[in-house]
C-alpha cells in the first residue's frame, strides 16, 4: 500500500490538528534539517509517515516516533516494519524524555499546530537532553521563536528560546502542500543547543522577568517591572524602555539586579 493509497483511506482529524503532508520534496528538505550526531532521533506525530520515510533512510534504527493516532500506529507498523518495536503510542507531550532517552535525543516533526508551542517549552524544559530540534510550526510561531529585537513578533517565546537555543528560520511551506491545506502557511526552522551562562541569577528568576516585562509589552519597563525594583532603580534610563527594545542580556542584566 503507497503512502498516496492510505492517505485516501484515512481522513485527518480536525480534534488532532492533522494535516497530513504529500509533498515529497518538502519532506525531504525537512529530514534534512537535522545532523546525526550518533543520538536517536525522535518523529513528532508522523501521520502517514511522509517524513518518517525519508528520516528512516538517514537515521534507520535510531529513528523512534511518538504518535497518538490509533489508525496511524497501525499504518505505520504495515508500511515500515523495521521500525515497530520504536513506535511510542503516546502524547509526546506526557512523554517522559529522560526515562525513554537518557543519553539524549534529536526531535523533529510536522508539528500538529495545536501543540507546537507546548512542545517547544516541553523541549526548553529538557534543553541538556534535545541538542537538536527542528521541524515545521505555524509560520506565525516559528517567526516568533527566531525573532530579533524590534521585530513585531519578538517577545516572551523568542527568549525563552535564546536562553537554550541558536534558532534559524530556513523555508516557508505553502498550505497546498498539506492534505487538507491548512489555512495558514507553514514556516521550518532549526535549533541548535548553546546554552547561556547564567551566573549571578537562576534560570527561573530570567523567566520570571521576561514573563512581567512582556506580560504588558506596550508599557515601559517601570510599569511592567515595578515590582521588582526600587523607585530609584526605576527611575533610570533603562526604564523607559519597552521590552522590545531589550536583548536576552539586557533581560540578564535586570534580573541579576531585582528584588526576588
Amino acid at each position: 500500500m503507497s503512502n498516496k493509497d492510505y492517505e485516501r483511506k484515512l481522513p485527518p482529524k480536525k480534534s488532532l490538528g492533522q494535516h497530513f503532508l504529500k509533498d515529497t520534496s518538502i519532506a525531504i528538505d525537512i529530514a534534512e534539517t537535522i545532523k546525526d550526531n550518533g543520538l536517536p532521533v525522535l518523529e513528532v506525530g508522523p501521520g502517514t509517515g511522509a517524513l518518517t520515510e525519508h528520516l528512516l533512510k538517514r537515521f534507520k534504527e535510531k529513528l523512534y516516533v511518538a504518535e497518538i493516532d490509533t489508525r496511524s500506529i497501525a499504518y505505520l507498523k504495515k508500511a515500515f516494519p523495521s521500525l515497530e518495536d520504536r513506535i511510542l503510542e503516546q502524547d509526546v507531550l506526557q512523554l517522559n524524555l529522560p526515562k525513554y532517552f537518557p543519553q539524549g535525543v534529536n526531535i523533529i516533526g510536522n508539528f500538529p499546530y495545536n501543540i507546537s508551542s507546548q512542545l517547544l517549552i516541553k523541549v526548553l524544559d529538557n534543553a541538556e537532553l534535545v541538542p537538536q530540534f527542528a521541524g515545521m510550526f505555524q509560520k506565525e510561531v516559528a517567526q516568533r521563536i527566531c525573532a530579533e529585537k524590534g521585530n513585531k513578533q519578538y517577545g516572551q517565546l523568542t527568549l525563552q528560546r535564546e536562553i537554550e537555543y541558536n534558532a534559524t528560520y530556513l523555508f516557508d511551506v505553502p498550505n497546498y502542500a498539506f492534505d487538507p491545506p491548512p489555512k495558514v502557511i507553514s514556516g521550518v526552522i532549526a535549533m541548535d543547543y548553546a546554552p547561556k551562562q547564567l551566573e549571578d541569577v537562576s534560570k527561573k528568576q530570567l523567566i520570571a522577568i521576561i514573563k512581567a516585562a512582556f506580560h504588558q509589552r506596550r508599557k515601559m519597563l517601570r510599569n511592567s517591572l515595578k515590582s521588582y525594583f526600587t523607585d530609584e532603580q526605576l527611575a533610570t534610563e533603562q526604564f523607559t524602555l519597552r521590552p522590545d527594545q531589550l536583548e536576552l542580556n539586557d533581560f540578564i542584566e535586570l534580573a541579576t539586579k531585582a528584588q526576588f
